[in-house]
Parts: C-alpha cells; sequence; structure tokens
C-alpha cells in the first residue's frame, strides 16, 4: 500500500460505491454547459427506469449490471440503490452507458433499528455499524416502521453513502424477514466496508469500527493480497458471524478510484460547513474542490451550506480532490400539497392546486405500488384527484415548479404551498405562479415582493383559489 493511501482512506472514508468501485472509462470531450457531451463516470441512487435515470440523466443501457451480489439485470435493481454508470451524457439529460455496476455497502442482520416519524430520521445497525435513515431512503421488502417494531426478525441489504464519521447514511434498504429463506447472497450473508485497526497478522485478525474479524480462512478478491492488509487501509469483507466475529470469507481493498480518469458526476447533500479558505466541502465521503466552477440555475459559492443538494460534476486531481467544473443546486426551495388537477403525460407537466409542475428524469415519484419498475408506470400511477405532495424548485422565468420529488399523501380539506412573493396587488398575491384572492384575509398588507410565505387556500366553487391563512415562512 503506499504511504499516502491511509490520509486518502480518511479523507474519502473509502467506503462504498464511490471509493469502492470508482473506475471511469478514459478520456472526455471536457464539454458540459455549451452542449457537448461528458464522457466518464456517474455514480448515484438510481431515480427511475426506462432506461436507468442517475443523477437527472437518462442513461440508456443494454439491460446488464456488473456485481458481486446477484445481480445481472437492470430490471433487478431498485430505485435509490446507488449505482455506477459509466458512458456518456450531456446536458440535455440523455445518456449512453457502457456498463453500468453495483454493490452491496453492508448486508447481514439486522441487530436495531429506530425511526423518527416527525423528524423522519432513524438508524439502522449492522454488524455494529450505523447506519442513518432520512426522508429520502428507499424501503423495500418491509416499512421503516416495520423495521424499528421487530428488527432482530429482518435481514437486511444497504445502499448508502458513507459519512466522515465512519457511519453510512442510507440511500436504499432491502428487507427480508430471516423465516423466508430469502438470501441476499448465496454465498456470504454479511458485508461490511471500513478501515482496518487492530490488526494482528500473527493471529489474522483484526476490527472494522469494533467488529472483530477473522480472516484466516479468507480468499483475496482481484489482484488484492492478504499479506497487504494493515491498520488504516481500506476494506471490503464478506463472510458469516459466528459468535460476534465477522469470519471473513473474501477480502478486497478499497482503494480502486487511484488513476481515475475522465469526467465524474455525481449529487448529494453537502456534510458539514463549507471551507471558504480551502474552497472545499464534501459529498458523499468525497471531497470538492471549487476554483473555476461554472454555478448553474442561480446558486453562488455563498449558498454552499451543510445539507444542501447538489450535483457537481469535474475531474480528480492528484490529490484525490474533485475538481468541479459544473455545481448545480438539486435541493427543492418550494412545496405545494394539493390535489392533481390535470396530467400532461407526453411532456410529463401536471398542475397540482393551481400550481403548473413539471418533471424531470431525475424526479423522484413515489407510489402506493412496491413492483412499479419504469419511471413511465410511475407517472401513469398518478391520477388526477390525488392528493400529493410536491418539493421542486421554482423556474420564476416560465412560472414553473421544476420537481424534485413527489409523494402520494393522505387527502386533506386545505391545500398547503411554500414558496415566494412574486406579485401582490394587495387584494391578491401571487406565488409559485398561482395567483390567489384573498376572500375573508381583506388584503395582502406586509407581504412583499420576494417574502417567503408559507399558505393554507381552497379552491373555490367559482374556480379561484382563496388564501384561509398565509404567514412568513420560518
Amino acid at each position: 500500500m503506499k504511504a499516502n493511501h491511509l490520509a486518502v482512506a480518511v479523507k474519502l472514508a473509502l467506503f462504498g460505491v464511490v471509493a469502492g468501485t470508482l473506475t471511469a472509462c478514459g478520456g472526455s470531450s471536457g464539454g458540459s454547459s455549451d452542449g457537448t457531451a461528458s464522457s466518464g463516470t456517474s455514480i448515484g441512487a438510481v431515480s427511475g427506469f426506462g432506461s436507468v435515470y442517475v443523477n437527472g440523466t437518462r442513461f440508456r443501457t443494454n439491460g446488464n449490471v456488473k456485481s458481486d451480489d446477484g445481480f445481472e439485470r437492470e430490471d433487478q435493481l431498485e430505485k435509490g440503490m446507488i449505482v455506477k454508470v459509466s458512458g456518456s451524457w450531456d446536458d440535455s439529460g440523455e445518456g449512453e452507458a457502457n456498463e453500468i455496476e453495483y454493490d452491496d455497502t453492508l448486508r447481514g442482520p439486522l441487530q436495531s433499528a429506530s425511526w423518527d416519524d416527525v423528524a423522519k430520521s432513524g438508524e439502522l445497525s449492522i454488524a455494529g455499524l450505523v447506519v442513518q435513515l432520512d426522508g429520502q431512503t428507499v424501503f423495500r421488502g418491509a416499512t421503516v416502521d416495520q423495521l424499528a417494531a421487530n428488527p432482530t426478525a429482518y435481514r437486511v441489504r444497504v445502499s448508502a453513502w458513507p459519512l466522515a464519521n465512519g457511519e453510512f447514511r442510507a440511500s436504499f434498504v432491502g428487507a427480508a424477514t430471516l423465516g423466508s429463506g430469502l438470501r441476499f447472497d448465496d454465498e456470504h450473508e454479511v458485508e461490511i466496508k471500513g478501515v482496518v485497526a487492530n490488526h494482528s497478522s500473527a493471529a489474522q485478525t483484526f476490527t472494522i469500527n469494533g467488529l472483530q474479524v477473522d480472516y484466516t480462512s479468507a480468499l483475496p478478491d482481484d489482484d488484492f493480497s492478504l499479506d497487504e492488509i494493515t491498520n488504516g487501509l481500506g476494506v471490503e469483507v464478506e463472510g458469516a458471524l459466528v459468535g460476534g466475529v465477522l469470519i471473513a470469507g473474501k477480502i478486497d481493498d478499497e482503494d480502486d478510484f487511484f488513476g481515475l480518469s475522465g469526467d465524474v458526476e455525481i449529487q448529494g447533500a453537502i456534510e458539514g460547513p463549507y471551507d471558504e479558505v480551502l474552497r472545499q466541502f464534501v459529498v458523499n465521503g468525497v471531497t470538492v474542490q471549487v476554483g473555476n466552477t461554472e454555478f448553474e440555475d442561480g446558486l453562488q459559492e455563498a449558498d454552499l451550506v451543510q445539507g444542501l443538494l447538489v450535483k457537481v460534476e469535474g475531474r480528480f486531481n492528484s490529490q484525490n480532490l474533485l475538481v468541479a467544473r459544473e455545481i448545480e443546486p438539486r435541493d427543492g426551495d418550494s412545496e405545494v400539497e394539493a390535489r392533481i388537477e390535470s396530467i400532461d403525460r407526453t411532456n410529463e407537466t401536471m398542475v397540482v392546486g393551481g400550481v403548473r409542475v413539471a418533471l424531470t428524469s431525475s424526479t423522484t415519484i413515489e407510489d402506493d405500488a412496491d413492483d412499479t419498475r419504469l419511471r413511465t408506470a410511475d407517472l401513469e400511477s398518478l391520477q388526477p384527484g390525488d392528493f400529493v405532495e410536491v418539493e421542486g424548485r421554482f423556474r420564476a422565468q416560465d412560472g414553473v415548479l421544476e420537481a424534485v420529488s413527489v409523494e402520494r399523501d393522505d387527502p386533506e380539506g386545505e391545500y398547503e404551498l411554500d414558496g415566494r412573493v412574486t406579485g401582490n396587488t394587495g387584494s391578491t398575491i401571487t406565488v409559485l405562479g398561482l395567483e390567489l384572492i384573498a376572500g375573508g384575509l381583506g388584503s395582502f398588507d406586509g407581504f412583499g415582493v420576494g417574502s417567503a410565505v408559507e399558505i393554507d387556500y381552497v379552491r373555490t366553487a367559482g374556480g379561484d383559489y382563496q388564501v384561509i391563512e398565509i404567514e412568513f415562512e420560518d
């Protein structure tokens, strides 16, 4: 192992798809914002099918998937699974996949689970490793409430992003009851990733986050040698838990990103504060370097704060920093909860509570049917009259809410919207391109253009949209 591997292992966390399988195809046209294609690797969660949607791009595929975890075909993947797509893409949202690769981040019996339905957050514990859950985590096989109610009844497979503290943030959790006979991998029930500590070459043992690993009977994967195991090395271990010890059957190192070439595209929430001196931030365990960077859709460098969802395109330099050529926001800044009034399935637009909504290739559509496969089928599952919650970014230039997510919700009597005021005549107010009347409120004095507001409203029998309550957004 090279002398600088430990520093890089700590810096990039060396877990999961980002570090474990980050291998790009060579070359690039070098273009993007001017409409030319980029060539390299796009790493992100699957947001739809037909072909495969990743990071806002619809990648045409041959249907094959490369994986050591039992996946061979595209139709075996699930929404939320983090994949690596090697190929090319352009700004129109179209791409060509040369290869799609998937690898479980963690796999094994569930030890504990918690969930706060109000905060939309929780945790899982698998082989002693902590996995953070949030409102964007996709669950299949069991609901999060079922997992929290009886965690030790399930085994899970997790696709997750690494966190700087050694924990993970789950994008996908697939579950199966222990009595069902379903195993996610016929060869190795448990898979973990982490950094080697307390290594003993004589005893052939080490620990990962306190979990004892015995590799006396393990086989190395690919061109890795067991003699390379040393403290600080990032590894992927597969095996079986016996008496609280992971008996390793296969071990591989996690430094495949060295020598990375071509463009890299990644999407995620900014972790921790933005370093204004170094002009750096972290997304999904990867350190991003801001320099001669083009900011899209009104984003500015001052907007790079913890929690902001962004998409970054750039290249890794010799210090293994992702030097950003483009950064665009992917977070929602507005929201509407109301009934769907109309759907244009050809152009993928809707009117929701009077607000014009546009879907994109990266819009996540959550529906009741777990077996929904195609993104077009997802859209078909929505019908006029359905009550939905739409989160997105408002495009003031054309008065459209570009949806980040659409989620079917329980019907409510009143509609709600969050956004900024773009017009106020006193008796009417315009938010998210929708003009609403004051009705019994009398006037909208004090709510100036640009104010962020929360509005409860209804549609009257005459077709007007009338405000019931309005207040400044916290």
